[in-house]
């Protein structure tokens, strides 16, 4: 019955929506269940006719539901304008929470006020193109490089979910992307995996701090500011998601994760806040994990800059030169025990005798535990046994 329930909302999207004229011919004669029954097929086809559902993970149509728009009714930026700081200081504050990215020098942040509402920002910052993506509902914000082989891809919104989680599609082949795992799932890029571009999710001042010479997304005059989502990130259930949340931790509690061939570790913000760093083992890698006050949520009040703080974090390889620093608190600041030298929250040493290094940033993103633990199940949540032992 769960399987069943899950599905009802696929085809009540499509139904919707008008047919085009022709439809792309699939690599099978026998399409996967549910797609076997003519009707729900030709459903199907009169939106994503490119899409071969012959291609596609294993039992992944029976999780996909209707997010309530259709593809692209979520509008991506496909231009994307950006401001010097003079014009972003207009109507962004300090804590406002952007996703900061920086490729061979340019330094580029995208506000959350404007990805709430468009998701995806297709850009190219000199010889790589990039998609800045931003779920709302999972609270994952991940970039992704958008050349795959020989094709640039332009991605956009689906309109469809899964485990609550934006599906991308790309226009090329019409093949559906997992958002929060960078994955194909569905069509001709089923199995193939986005290469992640390192970024990190913070405050605007601190982005203009770290990057006196960076740009920022344009609003173009549009007002941007307002969260659709107000209180999401309070809620004990989810939206649009059919799971039972994993009850290790509060289903829209951040988490700072990432996995490493297969193995997965969860950094809880409720725990990063009170440590700030958190020096750690993980898959043969020395890390530190940093905390630092300075971002809004997105998804608390209903003005983003009147929303609480809720910080920003970062995983780093903590090796330098073979030698594994040891990070603290000192004053309030983050240093590394071996030479007293000062980090920032971007991995930088920003004074003190390794003044200019930089950690080898790994890619570790924010997300709510609900939706990370619903793709990485096996997740180990750092202090988790302590947590426990003192609840």
């Amino acid at each position: 019955m769960k399987r069943k329930l899950k599905f009802i909302a696929l085809p009540l999207l499509l139904l919707l929506l008008a047919p085009t004229a022709s439809y792309a011919q699939l690599s099978c004669d026998n399409p996967p269940a549910p797609f076997n029954d003519d009707a729900l097929l030709a459903n199907w086809q009169s939106v994503w006719d490119l899409t071969d559902v012959c291609k596609s993970a294993e039992g992944v149509f029976y999780e996909i539901i209707s997010g309530g728009v259709g593809r692209d009714g979520i509008p991506p930026i496909d231009n994307p304008q950006f401001d010097d700081f003079e014009a972003a200081d207009q109507w962004l504050q300090p804590a406002s929470p952007v996703i900061a990215v920086a490729v061979n020098g340019s330094a580029r942040a995208y506000p959350l006020a404007i990805l709430t509402r468009h998701e995806i920002a297709n850009d190219q910052i000199g010889d790589t193109a990039i998609a800045v993506t931003f779920c709302p509902l999972c609270n994952s914000a991940i970039v992704f490089n958008r050349q795959v082989g020989d094709a640039m891809l332009r991605f956009g919104v689906s309109g469809l979910l899964r485990n609550s989680d934006l599906i991308m599609w790309d226009d090329l082949t019409q093949s559906l992307w997992q958002q929060l795992t960078g994955e194909g799932i569905v069509g001709a890029y089923t199995g193939t995996l986005l290469d992640i571009i390192p970024s990190q999710l913070v405050g605007y001042g601190a982005f203009k701090e770290q990057y006196p010479q960076g740009q920022v997304l344009s609003a173009q005059g549009r007002f941007y500011g307002r969260n659709p989502y107000v209180g999401y990130d309070s809620n004990a259930q989810p939206f649009l998601f059919a799971g039972t949340p994993d009850p290790r931790l509060p289903a829209t509690e951040r988490v700072l994760a990432l996995t490493i061939d297969g193995a997965g570790i969860a950094y809880p913000f409720s725990l990063l806040s009170e440590e700030i760093v958190i020096n750690d083992s993980f898959a043969d890698l020395e890390v530190v994990a940093l905390w630092q006050p300075g971002a809004f949520s997105a998804l608390d009040a209903a003005r983003i800059d009147e929303s609480y703080d809720a910080g920003m974090a970062a995983l780093f390889d903590r090796a330098i030169d073979g030698m594994a620093l040891t990070f603290t608190i000192k004053d309030g600041e983050i240093v590394d025990e071996e030479t007293g030298s000062v980090w920032n929250i971007f991995g930088s040493a920003i004074s003190g005798e390794l003044a200019g290094t930089q950690l080898r940033t790994l890619n570790a993103f924010p997300h709510f535990w609900f939706a990370w633990a619903a793709f990485y199940p096996d997740t180990e949540i750092h202090g988790a046994d302590t947590r426990s032992a003192e609840s």
